[in-house]
């Protein structure tokens, strides 16, 4: 498979320039250590995994010996398996001010970032990165195809796997490793059919009592496994926004899937024309384009400031971006312009000044500006 281009890598460069240790965080098969060794090519940079038992043994043994017999610069993959190695890191990096010694991935964040942040303040630039976005892809392909194809850098090759294959492959390999492995869950049949309730309700706000009942579990369990969700970078939970705008707004977050190619996948759609059929063909569009702007954040080395709004009377607008000011987002599968697509921002606007923009996105083929400052863009153009 040939290396695909990442927006990430000059803001990878650019941290490594600045800080002694950069980490690399996100799912699996999302491309951490593809783009790591190709910008380690001309630095003949050691790579160590810690996917390695051998490996990972050592490291959690004995790392101080597992660091010292590194030759540095160093890739370490996967250490979410040995925290222990973090305190080592510290002392070998504050011998030297040379930066970019380490470049660290891991494939679950839950304590991890905790323990990095503890251990290297000041040492180590945190970033993330997810799968493709359409900015990425080699081909350009229409919406739902797109879309049921999802962000995973494999599907690019021209020797591209069974989909079906893969995807089973992926959520096995995230069960045994990530939540046996590190988080001890034993109930690994009920969390895939969590993640299947959890993937069925992607772009809905957050009912975690309905969702426990539909997966046979307490809400306690439902909580903690939403958490552990979150934390490896399989789901995204966007939060309202409810900064003295009305007291009436709803303050659940919404749930959308990471990648919409594993989603359609856990929901059983087997092809894009049935999902664009399908009653969830908005809900996967609008999951579709919420990534995309997570990425787009991301992919700049940004946290993304995203929320929604929502209030117990129904006016609701999908996105509200908080960068500069507040910027308003709608989404709509349609090829048109319409003041019913405008009305909800346009009562939102009238509760707060803080509003700077106003825009839908939909199907259109140009950018176009109504009356009322509204701006449409088409989609592609995020």
């Amino acid at each position: 498979m040939n290396y695909i281009p990442r927006l990430l890598e000059e803001v990878v460069l650019r941290a490594s320039r600045t800080f002694k240790v950069v980490y690399l965080g996100g799912p699996r098969q999302v491309g951490k250590t593809t783009l790591l060794k190709k910008l380690s090519e001309n630095e003949n940079r050691t790579y160590v995994t810690l996917d390695d038992v051998v490996q990972r043994r050592s490291a959690k043994d004995d790392p101080k010996l597992f660091i010292e017999q590194l030759k540095l610069p160093v890739i370490i993959d996967e250490v979410q398996y040995a925290p222990e190695l973090f305190s080592v890191i510290k002392e070998i990096v504050d011998r030297s001010d040379k930066n970019g010694q380490f470049w660290i991935t891991g494939s679950q964040q839950f304590n991890l970032i905790k323990n990095i942040q503890e251990s290297l303040a000041g040492r180590v630039a945190i970033l993330d990165l997810l799968g493709l976005s359409q900015k990425e892809k080699l081909k350009i392909k229409s919406l739902f195809e797109e879309i049921f194809e999802g962000g995973f850098p494999i599907f690019q090759s021209k020797n591209k796997p069974d989909r079906n294959t893969f995807f089973n492959s992926y959520i096995q390999t995230y069960l045994d490793r990530d939540l046996s492995d590190i988080f001890g869950i034993t109930k690994i049949s009920e969390f895939n059919r969590f993640i299947e309730v959890c993937a069925a309700r992607t772009a809905q706000i957050l009912n975690i009592s309905d969702m426990a009942r539909d997966a046979g579990i307490p809400i306690t369990t439902a909580s903690e496994w939403l958490s552990i969700l979150e934390a490896t970078k399989q789901i995204y939970l966007l939060r309202p926004y409810f900064a003295n705008i009305t007291k009436r707004i709803i303050k659940a977050p919404k749930l959308y899937f990471l990648d919409t190619g594993l989603a359609s996948f856990l929901t059983r759609w087997n092809s894009p024309d049935t999902m664009r059929a399908g009653a969830m063909s908005g809900a996967f569009y609008e999951t579709h384009l919420v990534c995309e702007f997570i990425k787009k954040y991301i992919n700049q080395g940004k946290i993304p400031y995203l929320y929604y709004l929502r209030d117990k009377e129904g006016h609701e607008v999908d996105l509200l971006i908080h960068d500069n000011g507040l910027h308003m987002y709608e989404f709509k599968i349609a090829a048109k312009t319409d003041t019913e697509f405008e009305k909800n921002m346009n009562y939102f606007e009238k509760k707060s000044k803080d509003f700077k923009s106003k825009t839908i996105i939909s199907l259109i083929k140009e950018p176009l500006k109504v009356t009322g400052g509204v701006q449409y863009l088409p989609y592609t153009q995020i």
